[in-house]
């Protein structure tokens, strides 16, 4: 079931350790560990307070892991995993559920991605993170909370609130690979008597890659070049309202050169692509508490979001494929646009029901989502052989049409049972109507109604220790696969659904400076849906057909452990780390046979594990190590990844308003594989080869913030 960590890799960790060591000499730290609101769930609550697994990485945890990207902190997240083709992450899977890829048809996500209630779910390449208040990870079904979208979890993102005196930061960093970033945010009140606060922030980062093309003699074709900018206004006009408007624009603009036919880390490609994300978001939040009983609350989105994803099919040039002339390319056009709102009232303290014992909510939802594709894919193969030569073009235009319009009415209900003791109740009826029609000339509309919730009871054993088991009904909409070459029996596949059950224990201890949450859970996922792939053409690498299809069932068992401790004034430890089971009971097509397997992306164990170092007199130091085991790549074929290790480390000095730090990501400059295909792609026999995106290599930087 679950591995044994190889001793050697143990001991690849032992600097942090050692580092760690010399704080037990220390006094106990004087302060205690804060509690964190959670802001995702119905109501605003701490971390410990809910009955379910989270991960809450807060503006300090950010900026002490000197990161750019929301890829970067994923493995500070047991039992979680990326992948993205092309340079960042834009899918994440949680406990082995979620997407790898989606090229067409409905864009049904699996893993709920929300930035101040704007929903990106299944687009999350926009995830940069300067001035992003705290980043909440729920991990397990949220069928009550968020519905269709969030089988896995959910990625709750929320950026810097408007503060009641004026303030702001100026940021500036320079690191390995020509890398550069300047962001600045300032905010404060806009009237006098406080009833009015903004906030925005402007942000930019770029990079030549990590990669060198050969053949262009380039070293940025799979460059970063992502700005960002962000927008914030609280009104408070009244004590009995609060109106909160958000506005995100993203423009992240990347290469894609992030394959070689040999996997190193220097290319071929003659047309090196792109994968790029345009994003514009607003959401407005508006809280009444007017009423007696009552509460309302009213969430409104808007989203529109244009995504280009291109690449050199062959991964080469001309003079690499002599005397064979191969040479194919693919471009993918996505514009998405969604609009929903949600209204939700919630009980106040007045209003509870049972003489007082008794929360509740009851909120409506509608959502309708437009996603055009078009898929354009051009080639040519000559093979010069006078007797048994031939040539082989391609020159196709594809696109789809899909539109969707989801409602759900949804409730909960918590008791409280006595002093020490709480059960809760939630149900989500949702109901998806859709309509799609592409250029091949098909036409799907389907409908259908799914249900999930939850039920769950905690216990206070005292007042820094609740336990809580939940059972968890999540669910994930059915769909269709409009891709020329599908089979007819594959056109289809139904909802899937699941079946978690967990048990957690969230606790203080050593005066609240040690703080540890653990849990075990249990998942039944019946008809899991697999998303998998064939070559529909061998000598074609830009034939891959792509469908979904049912599995009868899977199963994962798991376990998940998240520490952080101040051990002194000086000294802070944390660890967070999960096992992992993921097998898919029951599944197999004529191409592979995964009866048995264990989920794609889904590494038996995730790791990380460090320490901060604090001096009065500013200076600072952080190191970590993160570990994750092998994996499979796909549900396409049988190929896995190797375990690795990487280690971070950062040295700086702080002062009242301006930080300095030297931080080095990847310090031993592991080569470590994210992503891999297994297909033929090589004339002229095409044999099947393992082709693998590797992560960044060791990257150093300085990094300036100034507060003012």
């Amino acid at each position: 079931m679950f591995p044994t960590i190889n001793v050697r890799r143990v001991f690849y960790t032992a600097p942090v350790f050692t580092f760690l060591s010399f704080s037990f000499a220390s006094v106990l730290a004087d302060e205690v560990l804060e509690e964190i609101i959670v802001t995702a769930d119905f109501r605003e609550r701490t971390a410990s307070e809910l009955p379910l697994s989270i991960s809450v990485l807060d503006r300090e945890t950010i900026s002490e892991a000197a990161v750019q990207h929301f890829e970067e902190l994923v493995f500070s997240v047991p039992n979680m995993n990326l992948s993205g083709d092309g340079h960042r992450a834009r899918y994440f899977q949680i406990r082995g559920v979620g997407e790898l890829e989606q090229y067409e048809g409905a864009p049904n996500p699996s893993i709920g991605f929300l930035i101040d209630d704007i929903d990106f779910s299944g687009i999350g390449t926009i995830a940069t993170l300067f001035d992003v208040q705290q980043i909440e990870v729920l991990r397990g079904p949220q069928g009550t909370r968020y519905g269709a979208n969030a089988l896995g979890g959910l990625i709750y993102v929320q950026s810097a609130e408007p503060t009641s005196e004026w303030d702001g930061v100026a940021q500036v960093s320079a690191g390995s690979e020509d890398a550069f970033s300047a962001g600045l945010a300032i905010g404060g009140p806009v009237t006098t008597d406080g009833k009015l606060k903004f906030r925005v922030s402007a942000h930019h980062h770029e990079s030549n890659g990590f990669r060198d093309n050969a053949y262009l003699q380039r070293d940025d074709t799979n460059g970063r070049n992502e700005t960002s900018l962000r927008g914030k206004l609280v009104w408070e006009p009244t004590e009995d309202w609060q109106i909160i408007m958000s506005a995100i624009y993203a423009d992240v603009d990347n290469g894609y050169d992030a394959f070689a036919i040999d996997n190193s880390l220097n290319v071929l490609s003659d047309k090196p692509g792109k994968d790029a994300q345009r994003s514009s978001g607003a959401s407005v939040k508006a809280i009444w508490s007017g009423a007696e009983k009552f509460d309302v609350t009213s969430i409104t989105t808007s989203a529109n979001s244009d995504i280009k994803f291109g690449f050199d099919a062959d991964w080469g040039n001309p003079d690499a494929w002599l005397p064979y002339t191969y040479d194919f390319v693919v471009d993918n056009n996505r514009e998405r646009q969604t609009i929903s709102q949600e209204f939700r009232l919630t009980s106040a303290d007045t209003g509870k029901l049972f003489n007082g014992s008794t929360d509740w909510l009851l909120g409506v939802y509608v959502m309708q989502l437009d996603d055009n594709l078009e898929s354009i894919t051009q080639g040519i193969l000559i093979d010069p052989d006078p007797v048994f030569g031939y040539t082989f073009t391609v020159d196709d235009q594809f696109s789809g049409r899909y539109e969707s319009l989801n409602a759900a009415i949804f409730g909960q209900l918590d008791f409280a049972i006595g002093d020490t003791n709480h059960l809760g109740f939630g149900l989500r009826v949702e109901r998806r109507n859709t309509d799609y029609t592409n250029t091949s000339g098909l036409a799907f509309s389907p409908d259908e109604t799914m249900i999930g919730g939850e039920l769950t009871f905690t216990h206070d054993f005292s007042d820094f220790t609740t336990g809580f088991i939940s059972l968890a009904r999540g669910f994930k909409a059915g769909g269709f696969n409009p891709g020329p070459g599908v089979p007819d029996e594959r056109r289809q596949f139904d909802t899937e659904t699941v079946w978690n059950l967990e048990v957690g224990m969230k606790s203080r201890w050593l005066d609240e400076s040690l703080q540890m949450n653990t849990a075990i859970f249990y998942s039944d996922r019946q008809d899991q849906q697999i998303r998998t792939s064939f070559q529909l053409v061998p000598n074609d690498p830009a034939s891959f057909v792509f469908f979904t299809d049912n599995a009868d069932q899977g199963r994962t068992i798991g376990l998940e452990v998240d520490l952080r401790w101040l051990a002194s004034d000086e000294f802070e430890y944390f660890l967070t780390a999960g096992l992992l089971d993921a097998e898919i009971t029951s599944f197999g097509t004529s191409e592979v046979n995964l009866d048995g397997r264990n989920q794609a992306h889904a590494p038996a164990y995730t790791l990380n594990v460090g320490g901060i170092y604090r001096r009065a007199n500013g200076v600072f130091a952080r190191l970590d190590v993160s570990a994750r085991d092998e994996f499979y790549f796909d549900y396409s074929h049988n190929q896995r990844s190797s375990a690795y290790e990487l280690v971070n480390a950062r040295l700086g000095f702080e002062a009242d308003r301006w930080t300095v730090q030297l931080w080095m990501r990847n310090l031993f400059d592991e080569r470590y594989a994210v992503r891999g295909f297994y297909f033929g792609n090589e004339p002229p026999d095409f044999s099947n080869e393992l082709y693998v995106r590797y992560g960044d290599p060791r990257q150093i930087g300085v990094t300036l913030d100034m507060r003012f």
